[in-house]
């Protein structure tokens, strides 16, 4: 509530600071209402938080280990690709970072929108060509623009790359990565603003003795739609039940190649014993049953389904007609002395 003074209280009070009897109070906030404060750069926001950032890590430190075995397959020689940081920076600030002429890869990343920037240090492009063409894998001292011969070559390596990239994001969401473009000057990479935030990922190659560096640039509005995704226990869930699908397809497959006994369980006829001292070779004994029947099918002792029996050009053959559901009785035994066989089978 406003209390308003009245006119001798405020005389009072001039009177007081005139004569400088008002001593100076230092106003200090009260403690419950104190905040940490934490400086904030409006030049590097931070859109991705730290468990993304290592869920992006885990994603790109796979892709480098296929990509060094794809390498080496291609090349003939041993290669190793390793992770060495995952950052957070503007986009002006990453086209900065390349150096011109540029073996740079635009591509896009359906069914995301927005493209990515892939970029091959020189050196481990000139190494892959001369590797190709059967040479050592010598390395140029002056930096020079790919040919259309040699553009043509890395061409091939990057459908390669692009192909462990697809892998290394499928435990996240599938990816279809195409290039799209080939550009020498970074300058001329204009994929989103300067000061759009992008997830840099670098990677160090090593052939023989030539060391180089790839770089893959994600602009934070393509991964947008998926950001959330990027967390471990996501990837995590994500991997175990495509690990658990793949193990699923894998015993189909195994389980389709193996051998199983079928028969057909007819339901016979009653005869004497008079009758079966008789039966001689060539006999024939007519069953209580017809051709329109339906019997049991029976795969390794276990009846399985229902069927019409018949030929199928000269083979015997049978007709599956139902699937038999399993049934269950309880705790109750089926034993010979209070069950026939006619009557389990019936109930079967």
């Amino acid at each position: 509530m406003v209390k308003i003074l009245a006119q001798d209280e405020i005389d009072a009070l001039i009177a007081s600071a005139a004569g400088g009897e008002i001593e100076e109070e230092v106003f200090t906030e009260p403690q419950e209402q104190q905040r940490n404060v934490v400086s904030y750069d409006f030049k590097h926001p931070n859109r991705v938080n730290k468990d993304q950032i290592r869920t992006v890590e885990s994603l790109h430190d796979n892709f480098a280990n296929h990509l060094g075995s794809s390498f080496s397959a291609y090349t003939r020689t041993m290669v190793d690709v390793d992770l060495v940081a995952v950052d957070q920076i503007t986009y002006s600030e990453y086209i900065m970072s390349l150096s011109a002429p540029s073996c740079s890869y635009i591509f896009q990343m359906d069914p995301l929108e927005g493209p990515g920037v892939i970029n091959i240090n020189s050196s481990v492009a000139f190494f892959i060509v001369d590797r190709i063409f059967g040479g050592k894998g010598a390395t140029l001292e002056t930096e020079r623009e790919l040919t259309n011969i040699e553009r043509s070559i890395m061409n091939k390596v990057l459908n390669k790359t692009m192909t462990a990239l697809e892998k290394a994001w499928e435990n996240i969401v599938p990816i279809n990565m195409n290039i799209t473009n080939y550009e020498t000057n970074p300058q001329f990479i204009q994929i989103v603003p300067p000061g759009e935030t992008v997830i840099t990922v670098s990677l160090q190659v090593k052939m023989g003795e030539t060391y180089g560096v790839m770089t893959i640039c994600y602009p934070y509005i393509t991964l947008e739609s998926i950001v959330q995704k990027l967390s471990g226990q996501h990837w995590i869930d994500t991997s175990r039940r495509r690990n658990k699908e793949l193990e699923t397809k894998e015993n189909i497959q195994r389980v389709k190649t193996m051998g199983a006994n079928l028969s057909v369980q007819l339901q016979g006829t009653m005869i004497t014993m008079e009758e079966i001292l008789k039966v001689r070779v060539g006999d024939v004994i007519c069953l209580d049953n017809s051709k329109d029947d339906e019997f049991t099918v029976v795969v390794e002792d276990q009846p399985k389904f229902r069927g019409r029996v018949g030929y199928l050009g000269k083979r015997r053959a049978v007709q599956l007609t139902s699937v038999i559901e399993p049934i269950s009785i309880g705790m109750k035994e089926l034993t010979d002395d209070k069950f026939g066989a006619d009557e389990i089978q019936e109930s079967v």
